[in-house]
């Protein structure tokens, strides 16, 4: 039997934001790969980079493991894969050139490869697998088994061939995605990723996903893996998982990884009807769009099922920068939305995105004093950032120079010119935030005197938290100013 060891390229130490975090998820693409892998035939084992300190540690695994194929299979689920860091671009050549010097066929597939597989295939890759991999990776592996070396036949292949760099056409996503096998959940070491959870938030969450791609043209948003085509997991299908999940392992809480969740119609309604049928009870968050959450029925649907978080891109306040990005949303479908979730106790959490090219000072007030009056659960602010395959990065990178990737995912630079200079945004990001907890903070301040019967030691700490976030706001606004002025 040949064997296959599995592994990805995010380094959760080398991203010092979300290490602080301690909320790490699995890398469910990649055990997603190892599954089908597994299912034909095929022994796997999984180096999990998560808690690594350094990519030279892949060389006990694969002494122990002795595999033919050493495969970096990178979550394609995970937004912070999405976004090409360059330290874990770094890590993940290192292994390809410590692979490679083992003897084994090294082979790669993620979204940053997708967008520089020459530079991997330079870096000891022997194979780049491009976008959807699961099945390219079973055709490339069964081909070199066989003996076969011509691989022009096999679709979504990046390798070299006479010394030059050849790429075969692209493989159409798949539909059928009952098809594929449940995640290899048993390659995890799930008792490392539970004591991190309840050491940094009380809870165990793990990652699932229901769908694949996005129809949506937001001219920011890369693709790279799955595509602008939406595929969708059977009810019953996702509810097996979840059944596995929570037998096996206990977990709390659910975080559904799909790019948008339930958009096929009626599909929320029947998970909902299948959970209740099946008397299983799920706490679980989503990524979503306002438009789609301006539906009273879905939101209904959505707190039937036990979702209790939804992050949306509500990215900017402006009519003008939504356009201007084709995010197909009206600021005033966003306050619909953020208002039915409240209602039916979903909490509403905002992405929310500066730096736009055409964002003025007056686009920048309206966002705030969105993100100010609708007073959503969580924000997690960005810069726009750039990435291949998109018409923004079209746009910019003439601009971009030498520096077209952030270092880690709290980098926040802004990579290209636009009305204020990099300095202001990182300023800008701060201020907001210290507004947004300052506008928490007075919230719960007045329920505390309309209500002060319903006080507990939550409540008054968060109204008094006021003293400190109305300075803070204050001198991170002084700063920010004189970095306008300047």
């Amino acid at each position: 039997m040949k064997s296959i060891l599995f592994s990805h390229s995010y380094f959760l130490r080398f991203d010092p934001k979300q290490w602080a975090l301690g909320q790490p998820y699995p890398p469910l693409g990649t055990i997603y790969a190892a599954a089908l892998m597994r299912e034909n035939d095929y022994a796997v084992s999984l180096f999990d980079t998560m808690f690594v300190s350094d990519p030279i540690e892949v060389t006990a695994a694969l002494t122990e493991s002795k595999p033919d194929f050493f495969v970096i299979y990178d979550d394609g689920f995970n937004y912070l894969t999405k976004m090409c860091l360059t330290n874990m671009r770094e890590a993940a050549f290192s292994m390809c050139k410590i692979a490679k010097a083992e003897g084994c066929t090294v082979i790669v597939s993620s979204s940053d490869s997708t967008d520089r597989y020459e530079s991997y295939l330079n870096e000891g890759a022997d194979f780049v697998i491009i976008g959807e991999a699961e099945h390219t990776l079973l055709e490339l592996t069964n081909h070199i088994e066989n003996g076969l070396s011509n691989y022009d036949t096999i679709q979504g292949l990046a390798y070299i061939k006479d010394g030059k760099v050849t790429k075969t056409p692209g493989r159409p996503v798949l539909k059928e995605l009952d098809t594929l096998p449940l995640p290899a959940w048993d390659l995890i070491d799930i008792d490392t990723y539970r004591q991190t959870w309840l050491k940094h938030a009380g809870y165990f969450s793990l990652n699932m996903s229901t769908t694949r791609g996005c129809p949506f043209k937001c001219n920011w948003c890369a693709k790279p893996i799955y595509g602008n085509r939406y595929n969708s997991r059977s009810t019953e299908n996702v509810v097996a998982e979840i059944k596995l999940l929570k037998e096996r392992y206990q977990m709390d809480h659910i975080w559904f990884c799909d790019d948008i969740f339930g958009l096929k119609p009626g599909w929320v309604k029947e998970l909902a009807l299948l959970l209740h049928r099946e008397n299983i009870q799920i706490w679980f968050k989503i990524q979503s769009r306002a438009d789609l959450l301006a539906d009273e029925g879905t939101v209904k649907a959505l707190a039937d099922s036990g979702c209790e978080n939804v992050w949306i891109g509500a990215e900017s306040g402006s009519q003008k920068i939504l356009d201007a990005m084709d995010k197909g949303i009206m600021v005033e479908q966003i306050r619909e939305a953020t208002h039915l979730m409240k209602e039916h106790g979903i909490k509403p959490s905002f992405f929310i995105q500066f730096g736009y090219p055409g964002e003025l000072k007056e686009d920048i007030r309206l966002t705030i004093n969105m993100i100010n009056e609708l007073l959503p659960f969580e924000i997690g602010i960005s810069v726009s950032y750039p990435l291949p395959g998109t018409s923004f990065y079209e746009k910019v990178k003439a601009d971009l120079k030498k520096k077209t990737n952030w270092t880690d995912s709290d980098e926040m630079a802004l990579m290209f010119s636009n009305t204020f200079p990099p300095s202001y945004y990182k300023q800008l990001h701060k201020y907001v935030h210290q507004n947004y907890h300052k506008h928490l903070a007075k919230n719960s301040l007045i329920k505390l005197i309309n209500h002060p019967l319903s006080a507990n030691i939550k409540s008054i700490r968060k109204a008094a938290s006021v003293l400190y976030y109305a300075p803070a706001t204050l001198i991170e606004g002084i700063r920010l100013r004189k970095l306008e002025e300047a």
